[in-house]
């Protein structure tokens, strides 16, 4: 077995690759070679691919998607107080290494391999270079459930988070969907889309060959004036949202807000077999309600009527779960080369996972359903 680190996707062989990591629109070869192609991550961006695979005379055994970084930007998984405290320590905290996927918080295959064997030969080798090239450690976020034991075996330390998802439970229709709700929830709901109607807007779902140049160039266009009403730089630009179109058009929904035959705002997510994507939202002026009926209502319509079993509404948002989400936890494993350092996160880790178990517990409670699923 030999292990290497490669600064690229197209290093790797988009077959071999994707081969290890299944289905998931965000692990394709082309997504994230699409990310490097539009410089969205490389260069002066702070996000330096390292991919790491390991490889024997049969080819590609294990891969794992690998950046050093020099910041924690584009992450959603916050560790801008490990850094401070490391930093005053006189201990530098970047480079580290990162393995996820750029500017998405979405769960599945970190250690990607044919085998468990293969997996632990991965993770040890990346550890065992992390400490020799002098990286202050390796981070793992939001990894497939399956993984999650071989992390544990290696030492890493788990942190835990929570996201909001939508559960399909079999709705026919977004009205069963509603019947499932307290009455309260289901009428705010109604009411929220009823002043989206009201304020005379038209709203269209387009996917795969119906997404158009122009459709993209509004997209993108939408997406940078969020950044821009909240002070900071967008991670992605039009250039990699066209490339998007052109390669996994058929994983896209867009959606579109109309009004007076105008559009004013778009939602962007993707899907596969089993999963709906939330990902990206802009508008060019305020409606009530607009954003939670692309963002939202919409994706929940689009899930029930392919038969999808999750809607991941993305990170943070507490606001989803009047909508129908639910919290669920997740997790991410991190790796600290000094001894110190990683003894004063554990310490902290375990105070902050009591935390988000008490927090998981009073969002149960508050969940929307007049009878919780599963009760």
């Amino acid at each position: 077995m030999q292990l290497r680190l490669l600064e690229g996707m197209h290093a790797i062989p988009a077959a071999s690759w994707n081969a290890l990591a299944g289905k998931q629109p965000f692990l394709q070869h082309a997504f994230l070679a699409a990310l490097e192609d539009t410089g969205c991550v490389g260069g002066q961006t702070g996000w330096q691919p390292l991919h790491a695979v390991l490889e024997d005379g049969h080819g590609l055994q294990a891969a794992m998607p690998l950046y050093a970084k020099t910041h924690s930007w584009g992450e959603y998984v916050f560790d801008w107080a490990w850094a401070d405290a490391s930093e005053r320590a006189g201990l530098p905290y970047y480079p580290k290494l990162l393995s996820a996927v750029p500017f998405t918080p979405v769960p599945g295959n970190r250690l990607m391999a044919r085998d468990d064997q293969s997996r632990s030969l991965l993770l040890q080798g990346v550890l065992a270079m992390a400490g020799q090239a002098g990286f202050s450690g390796v981070h793992c976020l939001f990894p497939a459930e399956a993984e999650e034991s071989s992390l544990a075996e290696a030492g890493l330390l788990c942190r835990r988070g929570l996201q909001f998802h939508w559960l399909n439970r079999g709705y026919g229709d977004y009205e069963d969907f509603l019947a499932a709700l307290t009455r309260d929830k289901r009428k705010k709901l109604r009411q929220e889309r009823r002043k989206v109607l009201d304020a005379g807007i038209t709203v269209i779902r387009k996917t795969a060959g119906d997404i158009t140049p122009a459709d993209w160039a509004f997209f993108a266009r939408c997406y940078q004036q969020t950044y821009l009403e909240h002070r900071s730089t967008p991670y992605l630009n039009l250039a990699f949202f066209q490339r998007l179109g052109s390669i996994m058009d058929q994983h896209c929904l867009l959606v579109l807000a109309y009004q007076h035959g105008q559009p004013i705002a778009a939602a962007l997510n993707l899907f596969d077999e089993q999963r709906l994507y939330g990902r990206y939202w802009g508008a060019t002026c305020f409606v009530p309600s607009l954003h939670f009926e692309l963002c939202y209502h919409q994706g929940i319509e689009f899930a029930i009527e392919r038969g999808l079993a999750v809607f991941e509404g993305g990170a943070q948002g507490e606001h989803k779960l009047a909508r129908g989400f639910e919290a669920v936890e997740t997790r991410s494993w991190h790796w600290l080369a000094q001894p110190g350092m990683a003894q004063a996160v554990e310490r902290f880790l375990l105070r902050e996972g009591q935390g988000v178990q008490h927090y998981l517990g009073e969002l149960d409670e508050r969940a929307p359903f007049r009878v919780m699923p599963g009760a």
